[in-house]
């Protein structure tokens, strides 16, 4: 095993409950003061899946609603966690962030590990997307301009759902349905080799390579946005570099957005400020596609 995928598996496992948790705990930046803002409607706990083996938690997501805006974008956010932890309750302040500004946000759960493997991460992250593809038209949002947005485990499964058309197939969709993509903090490569991913992914080799987005760039996809942290856990921006490389390869809109200052943690906990660059970057990928 070469030294980066050692140091990649070593501070994702030290990290995965604190990025899970870390919006929750955190000390965040408050949004800054925007008196032309929306009134923000919070529909909670909708189920996306409602057959006999749903699961009563993570089979459901939250809408974030600007009140009174019609036909607005939509961010569909994925949160992260190392694919075993992470809840959309914690993440309460992008919705609101960004439906204040006129986006609407969606704000899924998925299932976690150990309790399930890949695939049931991506095909429950591909169901939410079709509820909210099929849905958020009810709510005052316009289904062709969901932008779909993930952090670290989350920029995993986003970016997947957007190279690999296999998961939304299954849901009668395709990645074409897909508006844009922001990964921030993802994983775009996942080794059988390393100790760390096998309770999510297994060991065998072709089974992680197709969990690999990077694996799967090639002809057309939406537009990305990958962003990492200059302080990031290591390896990741490799990742981002390779992910941004491949993309151009194929002659793929993509921008690859370096943070100063920020962590895997503080990257995303400071999304939420209007004034952040994330943010900024954020606002401009959604409202301009």
């Amino acid at each position: 095993m070469t030294p980066g995928r050692i140091s990649l598996a070593v501070v994702l496992a030290a990290g995965a409950l604190m990025v899970g948790l870390a919006p929750a705990q955190e000390k965040k930046p408050a949004p800054a003061a925007n008196p032309s803002g929306f009134e923000v409607e919070k529909h909670a706990d909708i189920a996306y899946r409602t057959d006999a083996a749903a699961d009563p938690e993570r089979h459901k997501l939250d809408v974030y609603v600007p009140k009174g805006a019609k036909d607005y974008p939509v961010l569909f956010f994925v949160h992260g966690g190392s694919w075993k932890s992470g809840n959309k309750n914690l993440y309460v302040a992008i919705g609101q962030a960004f439906a204040k500004v006129g986006i609407g946000t969606v704000i899924t759960n998925y299932r976690l590990s150990p309790q399930v493997k890949h695939p049931a991460h991506a095909e429950d992250v591909a169901r939410a997307f079709a509820w909210t593809h099929a849905n958020i038209d009810k709510y005052g949002g316009k289904a062709d301009r969901i932008v779909v947005f993930g952090h670290s485990a989350g920029g995993h499964l986003v970016s997947l759902l957007a190279t690999d058309p296999n998961y939304l197939k299954a849901e009668k969709l395709s990645p074409t349905d897909i508006h844009g993509v922001i990964a921030v903090s993802g994983v775009y490569q996942i080794y059988h080799d390393v100790a760390f991913f096998n309770p999510m992914f297994g060991t065998d080799a072709d089974v992680c390579k197709k969990a690999s987005p990077l694996a799967h760039v090639g002809g057309k996809h939406p537009p990305f946005l990958i962003a990492y942290a200059d302080r990031d856990f290591d390896h990741l921006d490799r990742m981002a570099f390779d992910l941004n490389a491949a993309l151009e390869k194929c002659k793929c809109p993509t921008t690859l957005l370096k943070l100063k200052d920020r962590t895997h943690i503080t990257i995303i906990t400071g999304v939420i400020d209007a004034a952040d660059p994330l943010n900024k970057a954020v606002r401009e990928f959604v409202m301009g596609k």
